[in-house]
């Protein structure tokens, strides 16, 4: 019996599996992104993975992990290819049979994402029929190499195959991204609310010494999310489904909610995955309506205790009714950040922004449908996975400068950061310097009890290793414990400190 040589056997099976991915990311371009099978598996790998390990790739990788996640993915699928090709040197039933599994768990993947509709089957199966009939042709071709002609012949096939995975893959690619959400969100134009935020006053922050400006800017605003890809959804496409225990459901469009007295909030927004001294917290100032408005328009019955929200993607939350309601939040469906349209990546046309809740609790992206219940009745995303159902923001304080590791010159040595006690206001901050007094840093001025406050202080340090440790007391006299517990289930706690050297 004729064999292959390893090269050439790894070869087809590389080059099927491109054009099985290939076809099916063409095919998606048509019925919609997610149903590529490549995404729609990576997208159940994120639903599928451990707490445990979302919570250490957010750690690691930060706003990086998704790449991380689809190049290990192509790597590993790049790792089947090549075994399939070798297992097959002498028969394609191997091959055919590792492309049959994965073009199964292809299927089965856009199967079960809540995102796409049974048509969407259609790109998977159009993946494995690819892949079948690349790896059966490519194999039998291969085995009749016989002369330079029949090796000539199988090389210009090979080459063909590659170049015309690569073209449909682009073409793939430029179907999916046709949807022009950016000429939507342009065409949203300025956003002038009737009733603006407080302008942010002079010494609201302390960045000429490192903390970071008192309002994020859009580019530098945190992204954790479990969008593998961003929805592009035009804002006239939009439409906002209100119902479950209402009094009438509604049913608007982007014009219902662009067209009415937007109001504007200054609110500090805090990833729940944030690890003592993280990096995702950050400050704008958002543009939109009131949801308590919205909801007291439909009318709300008097058992709803949960506002259960899904993103156009699938994603779900579940929000404390009482807190959506409290006019002292002003939680907002929200169309604009630090006047413009949201950023497609920050939920473009529209979100949630509820203050004083970690994000996975309160602020839904690319939202479509705010549900009615009752806690109990409909459990949300990250409540499957183990994370408490109500999640307010803890106290807590972090040390911007002088950063860890860092050195500085001996003498005054100014140690300076940030603090939050949503919904309450910090009272006090204070630092000490390895383990000694604690001493009351200055604190910048307060712009409201929902966001972050800038504080800092002076230290006479001499020459060697120090470490500078910092608390923060909230209005209520709480003092942030120093007990460290990790995010999962409901927010990190203890003091963050900052190992430095002063030369």
């Amino acid at each position: 019996m004729d064999t292959l040589g390893k090269r050439v056997a790894a070869l087809i099976g590389v080059l099927a599996v491109a054009a099985a991915l290939a076809a099916g990311h063409l095919v998606a371009g048509f019925v919609g992104p997610n149903a590529s099978p490549f995404l729609a598996v990576g997208n159940t790998a994120i639903d599928l993975t451990p707490t445990g390990l979302k919570d250490f790739a957010v750690r690691t990788f930060g706003t990086y992990d998704k790449l991380v996640l689809l190049g290990g993915m192509g790597l590993t699928i790049l790792g089947f290819a090549v075994v399939a090709g070798l297992l097959s040197r002498r028969s394609p039933l191997p091959g055919l049979a590792l492309a049959g599994v994965l073009g199964v768990l292809g299927i089965i993947a856009v199967l079960n994402r809540p995102d796409l509709g049974a048509v969407a089957v259609i790109a998977p199966i159009a993946s494995l029929l690819a892949g079948v009939f690349s790896f059966r042709y490519l194999h039998s071709t291969a085995l009749r190499r016989s002369d330079d002609e029949s090796r000539r012949t199988f090389l210009r096939l090979s080459g063909g195959l590659a170049v015309g995975a690569g073209v449909l893959g682009g073409f793939g690619q430029f179907l999916a991204g046709r949807v022009d959400v950016e000429g939507s969100r342009a065409a949203v134009g300025s956003l002038k609310p009737a009733t603006p935020a407080p302008a942010i006053p002079n010494g609201s922050d302390f960045a000429n010494i490192g903390t970071p400006t008192f309002i994020t800017p859009n580019k530098d605003f945190y992204r954790v999310d479990t969008a593998l890809t961003v929805p592009r959804l035009r804002a006239e496409d939009w439409h906002l489904r209100i119902h479950g225990l209402v009094n009438t459901e509604l049913n608007l469009d982007f014009g219902d909610i662009r067209d009415r007295p937007l109001v504007e909030r200054t609110i500090t927004m805090t990833c729940v995955s944030n690890e003592v001294g993280g990096p995702y917290i950050s400050t704008s100032n958002f543009t939109g309506i009131l949801l308590r408005d919205l909801l007291l328009e439909a009318g709300v019955q008097p058992d709803a205790d949960q506002l259960f929200s899904t993103s156009t993607d699938g994603w779900t939350a579940g929000t404390p009714l009482e807190d959506v309601m409290d006019p002292r939040r002003g939680a907002l469906l929200a169309i604009g950040m630090n006047g413009e349209p949201l950023p497609v990546e920050h939920g473009f046309p529209a979100r949630l922004v509820v203050p004083g809740l970690y994000g996975y609790v309160s602020a839904t992206k690319w939202v479509v449908d705010l549900e009615l219940t009752r806690f109990g009745q409909k459990s949300f995303y990250w409540e499957d996975r183990g994370w408490a159902a109500r999640a307010p923001i803890k106290t807590q304080s972090r040390i911007d400068v002088p950063r860890g590791f860092a050195t500085v010159p001996a003498g005054a040595v100014t140690v300076a950061g940030i603090a939050w006690a949503q919904q309450v206001g910090v009272d006090r901050v204070e630092v000490r310097i390895d383990g000694g007094p604690w001493q009351s840093a200055d604190l910048a001025v307060e712009v409201n009890n929902q966001t972050w406050r800038h504080w800092r202080t002076t230290f006479q340090l001499t020459p060697g290793s120090h470490r500078a440790e910092v608390r923060a007391v909230d209005r209520n006299g709480y003092a942030q414990t120093d007990v460290r517990v990790p995010p999962i289930p409901d927010g990190a706690t203890g003091w963050h400190s900052s190992l430095f050297t002063v030369e």
